[in-house]
């Protein structure tokens, strides 16, 4: 994204794109354009593995006639004229669908705030190898580390434009710095890999490289010699902050308005009722600055707000796009509208599940005995049911205190009642576009030997 003459540029492309398919016979229609770059270098053992670069202006063009709707997509140098009457040819013969329309004019932002969501620095190739060196370097360093399985940084930048038929014109973009290292500890049958990484919109935010390094080495050198544990009931479970933001991505799942729509999700009959813990609130807020899921409008043109979609452990929000509101009934996009490729389906911004008032020590202290999780194996979440069971590896809690590492366990419950039993520290990282602190959930089975 260099500069603001090209997106004048891809703006005025999308406008006559509308236009063009106003004339052949669409009654409303968007456009957008989805633009990125990217280059990454990987590197393994002090060696570079890969260097990539790649850059994409990918256009779409959605049409509709009365309840008809088509898509269509193509790259930049397309034919404007024929690319506009093959949707709407494509529209005529498409099957009705009630639910397809453009955001209610009403809705649409008048103006939208600058979120300072791109950092203009720009990173060389030899500068990701660096740090992609640097992290592997400080990883291996670590006593205990045998192996490295890769290193890798990476610099890239996005954005949207849209312009709709009935008054939307807009852009922003935004870009994301990130670095990662995965380091292997201990040998032979005894081996254990852990890793960690860093991502932020501006580059000077990132974590050092040489501390990256250290605490992947120091995460799997703490796995090594691992032991099993016996089968029990009504456990309590400490999800580290990474497992976490999982959880709380399975409660962005359950009240997401298509799945409430489709009847896929556990909680699609719960509005307005207590879902979570009392005392526990989530809220999604799309216009933090500099937040790591902001975005000045939706992918239909609509600003949203901050809203608490869980207040006081009561559900009072969906995520919603226009179609999707429609769809349940008697309710209006709330600007949660997401653009994949030509599709709009409704998802989280800054999605965050408020901390509480102890620190995670003192978290792990109240626990007493129980099992803390740092990583989680396979799919084992149903979200019509809400049963779940996922393998996991982490450490025992004896005495309020992190003690030998675990592997090979199962860990299971129901969502529904999990979501009734967690209880968070304080420790929340909001520079995830899912953020969570430290969870302790009660009740939860464990099936070791």
């Amino acid at each position: 994204m260099s500069s603001e003459i090209d997106s004048a540029t891809l703006l005025s492309r999308a406008s006559q794109l509308i236009d063009l398919a106003r004339k052949a016979g669409a009654d409303a229609a968007d456009a957008v354009v989805v633009r990125s770059r990217a280059q990454s270098v990987s590197v393994r053992l002090g060696k570079v593995e890969g260097t990539e670069s790649s850059e994409s202006d990918d256009f779409s063009l959605r049409v509709f006639i009365g309840n008809r709707v088509a898509n269509v997509s193509a790259n930049p140098g397309f034919d404007l004229q024929a690319l506009a009457e093959r949707a709407v040819a494509m529209a005529k013969v498409s099957p009705e669908d009630p639910f397809a329309c453009l955001a209610d004019e009403a809705d649409l932002a008048k103006t939208y705030p600058d979120l300072e969501l791109f950092d203009p620095t720009e990173v060389s190739s030899v500068q990701l190898r660096d740090a992609a060196l640097a992290m592997e370097e400080a990883a291996l360093a670590v006593p205990g580390v045998s192996n490295s399985s890769g290193s890798g940084a990476s610099a890239g930048m996005g954005g949207m434009v849209l312009v709709t038929s009935h008054g939307f014109a807009g852009h922003y973009k935004g870009s994301r710095f990130s670095r990662s290292v995965s380091v292997i500890a201990g040998e032979g049958t005894g081996m254990e890999r852990d890793y960690d990484f860093d991502s932020r919109l501006y580059f000077s935010e990132l974590d050092a490289a040489e501390d990256i390094g250290r605490r992947a080495g120091e995460r799997a050198v703490n796995r090594i010699n691992p032991r099993q544990v016996p089968t029990g009931k009504d456990l309590t479970v400490v999800f580290d902050p990474r497992i976490a933001r999982g959880f709380v991505g399975h409660i962005a799942g359950a009240i997401n308005g298509a799945s409430v729509a489709r009847k896929t999700s556990f909680l699609r009959d719960k509005m307005g009722q207590p879902v979570l813990k009392t005392g526990l609130s989530i809220t999604d807020d799309p216009l933090i600055v500099r937040g790591p899921a902001s975005r000045p409008f939706d992918g239909e043109g609509v600003s949203g707000k901050r809203l608490v979609m869980i207040e006081d452990g009561v559900l009072k929000h969906w995520f919603l796009s226009t179609s999707t509101a429609r769809e349940i009934g008697g309710l209006r996009t709330n600007g949660r509208g997401s653009r994949g490729g030509t599709a709009v389906s409704p998802s989280s911004t800054n999605l965050a599940l408020e901390p509480g008032d102890i620190s995670p020590e003192e978290l792990i202290r109240n626990v007493g005995n129980g099992f803390y999780v740092t990583e989680l194996i396979g799919q084992g979440v149903n979200m019509i049911t809400g049963e779940y069971s996922r393998g996991a590896t982490g450490f025992w809690i004896e005495n309020g205190e992190l003690t030998f590492p675990v592997s090979e366990v199962t860990i299971a419950s129901n969502l529904k009642d999990m979501f009734m039993r967690v209880t968070p520290a304080n420790d929340i990282d909001r520079n995830f576009g899912v953020a969570a602190p430290t969870l302790a959930i009660e009740g939860m089975t464990l099936a070791g030997r």
